[in-house]
């Protein structure tokens, strides 16, 4: 626990079989209650990988369900073994563990309820490999939600977060898609709602084994990150209501 609070860690996994251990070795489990990992019909041996190392909590999906229906089950089985802290880690080692400990005592410490790992503060997108036409697109992407949802972060499309479990008592997260829009949409809920999200400095690794999405599937991405953005300005505007946006009772 830290400070008081139960954390736990979910793992969205889709063949990440090479790159588990070498994660899950790196998580800090002086602090860590917890540890869940959830995959999304692999092709190869993940949930056997994750048995041999320790891995208590699995949670299996027999049909891929996609990035936002992974991240569902994850919080939906973190919020089920009484999680007040959740911290979203990929297991293709992206992202150092070794910032868990950080995020965590920001949200223990009731500085803000959410943190997301930035791969833009500081070099650390371009240094660790990011293709420079995502750099691009990044940068783009994240300006323009800036300006229609009326904050600063200054990146929204880190796979690094972590939340306090206060949150999912307000924002419905069943009412995002399943594909990777989901973490916009998540977003744009969690400032709906008027929670505060924070940012700490993160160092990114591209390489061979690293999960990541095509061309075609990042122009998808993109435009559907743009609707998000303008569903919440227009909804704030009393122009439109749409679903995901609506908070729970």
């Amino acid at each position: 626990m830290i400070n008081g609070n139960k954390l736990v860690i979910v793992l969205p996994a889709y063949n990440a079989a090479k790159t588990l251990k070498i994660t899950y070795d790196e998580i800090p489990f002086d602090i860590v209650d917890e540890v869940v990992l959830v995959d999304d019909a692999s092709k190869d041996n993940t949930v056997e990988h994750a048995r041999e190392i320790g891995i208590e909590h699995i949670v299996e999906h027999k049909a891929n369900r996609g990035y936002g229906g992974n991240q569902k089950s994850c919080y939906n089985k973190a919020l089920e073994l009484g999680a007040d802290i959740i911290i979203m880690l990929h297991p293709d080692y992206q992202y150092t563990p070794k910032l868990i400990r950080a995020m965590a005592s920001v949200i223990a410490h009731d500085v803000y309820p959410a943190i997301y790992g930035s791969r833009i503060l500081g070099k650390g997108a371009l240094r660790g490999g990011m293709p420079i036409y995502k750099y691009i697109a990044n940068r783009f992407l994240t300006l323009s939600q800036n300006i229609l949802i009326g904050q600063k972060l200054s990146e929204y499309h880190t796979g690094y977060r972590a939340f306090h479990a206060k949150i999912f008592d307000t924002i419905d997260i069943e009412a995002n898609s399943d594909d990777f829009v989901f973490d916009n949409e998540m977003t744009a809920q969690i400032f709906f709602a008027g929670f505060e999200i924070g940012e700490v400095t993160c160092p990114t690794r591209y390489f061979e084994d690293a999960s990541s999405i095509n061309f075609r599937r990042s122009v998808k991405y993109g435009l559907g990150v743009l609707r998000v953005s303008f569903q919440y300005r227009l909804q704030k505007m009393g122009l439109g209501r749409f679903g995901f946006l609506k908070l729970k009772e």
